[in-house]
């Protein structure tokens, strides 16, 4: 599963553009074309990045994006900052508002892809590690392989995508809600009753005898891998 970036940019083509490209490379890309919108969404569901462009309807990318710095949950979102201003004044003012990196239109769009990928490296290298280990259990990217303590798990696709997005994120809760946009798409309707189907399959998959569970269930609130089980089991 690839990071998840959201896309602010007014400008349709352009996003579109980002989207197709960034979607090319592997990345779970989303478009939303207000500041108010995007406000709304980053509330509901926080992406591993965002793309904002400076002007939007609604809400200006400057100011989306000290809200989102004045947060404790999106306090470390890596934040692209696009503009057509690039008055040396103008790309002080958004990097001393929070943006991480700032690209002046018109650009390269390779040159946007090489700083994404640069920023999520350095913001959450788990995201793009080619093989990913929790205690006992690894999941190998490129082979689409899980093991546990050596032994290989058979797993059906919406299970291997459920670990892999757990497994990037050890010890965070998430909603029903927060699983079924990350493993499912928000685009797709399924009753949230669905991921407690599949993380019992997950969970049968995972624990054999008296093994001890990774997942945790937070009554109320959703699940988590475990972080006390990497501990325990490293």
């Amino acid at each position: 599963m690839g990071a998840r970036i959201l896309i602010v940019e007014d400008e349709e083509p352009l996003a579109l553009l980002l989207r197709y490209n960034l979607e090319a490379e592997g990345y779970d890309v989303e478009t939303v074309a207000r500041g108010d919108e995007a406000d709304i969404r980053l509330r509901e569901a926080p992406p591993d990045l965002a793309v904002l462009d400076w002007m939007l309807p609604g809400i200006s990318g400057i100011e989306l994006c000290r809200r989102l710095r004045a947060r404790p949950e999106s306090k470390a979102l890596p934040i692209i900052m696009l503009t057509a201003r690039g008055e040396e004044s103008e790309r002080v003012r958004g990097l001393a508002t929070g943006a991480d990196d700032y690209i002046v239109k018109p650009f390269s769009v390779p040159e946007l892809i090489a700083r994404v990928r640069a920023l999520l490296r350095r913001a959450s290298p788990e995201r793009v590690a080619d093989v990913l280990v929790h205690g006992e259990i690894e999941l190998d990217r490129e082979k689409k392989r899980v093991s546990r303590a050596g032994r290989t798990i058979d797993l059906g696709p919406t299970e291997y995508r459920l670990l892999e997005f757990l497994m990037e994120r050890p010890g965070r809760v998430f909603s029903r809600t927060q699983l079924l946009d990350a493993v499912w798409g928000s685009e797709v309707y399924i009753d949230e009753r669905t991921v407690d189907v599949h993380v019992g399959r997950l969970r049968k998959a995972l624990n054999r005898g008296r093994e001890a569970d990774p997942i945790r269930t937070v009554r109320g609130a959703g699940y988590a891998l475990d972080d006390r089980f990497g501990r325990s089991a490293a």
